[in-house]
């Protein structure tokens, strides 16, 4: 999406990025498909798609299981991951999206983000390295609003190889 599309067709652009933020806003009074189905409404999915996107979103991120419990700790980032999966938008920014999981948790988050980036366009928030060298293909590195550095995850160890600090200009 560019910002002439964004410009001629909004509501096609408010659909066309999905969100996760480090705390995802849930509702532990509601069930795991009771959120994304409201979820699915806010987003203006069509009804007649919306139980089929849920069921699906809800496989994709392997929230089946406990589709009808209530949003529980063990998997609030899951939950809030199918949201900003919902519509399946172009773009998907997710800030965080290993916070507060296990090691577990962490592996089947990474493995599912590399199976959506075959598809969207990921944009991954992060201060964890090991992080970013697993999941990202190529890096921007932003300090204090400014980009410093950007390249793949080897190119920008290769330029930090053999000293102890990295000066970007």
């Amino acid at each position: 999406i560019n910002e002439f599309d964004i410009l001629k067709e909004p509501e096609k652009a408010k659909r066309s990025v999905g969100y996760l933020p480090e705390i995802p806003p849930l509702y532990p009074d509601m069930t795991v498909r009771e959120y994304l189905s409201f979820v699915s409404e806010l987003k203006e999915i069509p009804g007649k798609e919306r139980a089929a996107q849920v069921d699906e979103v809800l496989s994709l991120v392997r929230l089946t299981d406990v589709s009808s419990r209530l949003i529980r700790k063990g998997y609030r980032q899951r939950t809030g991951l199918a949201a900003a999966v919902l519509g399946f938008p172009d773009i998907i920014i997710l800030d965080e999206p290993t916070v507060g999981l296990d090691p577990k948790q962490i592996i089947e988050i990474r493995q599912l983000i590399r199976t959506l980036s075959k598809d969207h366009t990921i944009i991954l928030s992060s201060h964890i390295l090991a992080e970013v060298q697993e999941i990202c293909d190529y890096v921007l590195i932003i300090s204090k609003g400014r980009l410093t550095a950007e390249g793949t995850p080897k190119q920008l160890e290769e330029m930090s190889r053999g000293k102890d600090s990295v000066e970007l200009t």
